[in-house]
């Protein structure tokens, strides 16, 4: 089975890139959706979390704009959120890919926003970017409800810059060019990785149309 990562950083297209994958029915394992559930209700997270931020769970439930408000700008009680959070996310993810090793797929994503940040890609055979230029990176964050230009920035101050995350990328995938060029893009490179012809971590010259950094 060949475990794609999926990353980008804010604005680039990695959650639409990641429905085309269902869309061509790839197992996508979502580490935000897994954060939400955590956090929610019943969830794995709401105990410890109201242990070291007892202020941000309200009826079990943890609130998660005031867990924003209370960690936002505050790099200790960041750190303790990701000490509580990411061990429980990896856990999730590793459930995630024996069941599907178990079923024998060929292909599963996982969808990871700071895959690198976090070291993740070290359990991927293979990472795809996705990316565009700043200037549209920048409009299409903006114009999300609640988004400021101060929260954008810190945002992206936490995140591994694009053109880093290409540089270690083995697949780019540019999102400027029109969702369906992407989702062509991404068929073609579906339809590589479930081949079983690829070594891990060894993309065969002949491969040239999805295999030089760029999809």
């Amino acid at each position: 089975m060949f475990i794609l990562g999926l990353t980008g950083s804010i604005g680039m297209g990695k959650s639409t890139a990641a429905n085309m994958f269902r869309r061509l029915s790839i197992p996508v394992h979502d580490a935000d959706a897994t954060v939400h559930q955590l956090i929610g209700k019943n969830g794995a997270a709401v105990d410890a979390i109201a242990a070291d931020f007892p202020k941000v769970v309200v009826n079990g439930v943890v609130d998660r704009k005031k867990l924003g408000d209370e960690v936002f700008g505050n790099a200790q009680k960041l750190t303790q959120l990701e000490a509580i959070l990411h061990p429980l996310v990896r856990r999730k993810m590793h459930q995630f890919i024996d069941r599907y090793a178990r079923q024998r797929r060929k292909l599963v994503v996982l969808d990871i926003p700071l895959l690198f940040e976090t070291r993740g890609d070290r359990y991927c055979d293979g990472v795809l970017v996705v990316s565009c230029p700043e200037f549209l990176q920048r409009q299409r964050v903006l114009a999300r409800k609640g988004m400021t230009e101060t929260k954008y920035r810190s945002i992206l101050m936490k995140q591994t810059p694009d053109a880093e995350k290409r540089a270690l990328a083995d697949f780019v995938l540019k999102s400027n060019q029109g969702k369906r060029n992407s989702y062509l893009k991404i068929k073609q490179l579906v339809g590589v990785l479930s081949s079983g012809d690829i070594n891990r971590r060894a993309f065969s010259p002949h491969l040239s149309l999805v295999c030089q950094n760029q999809i």
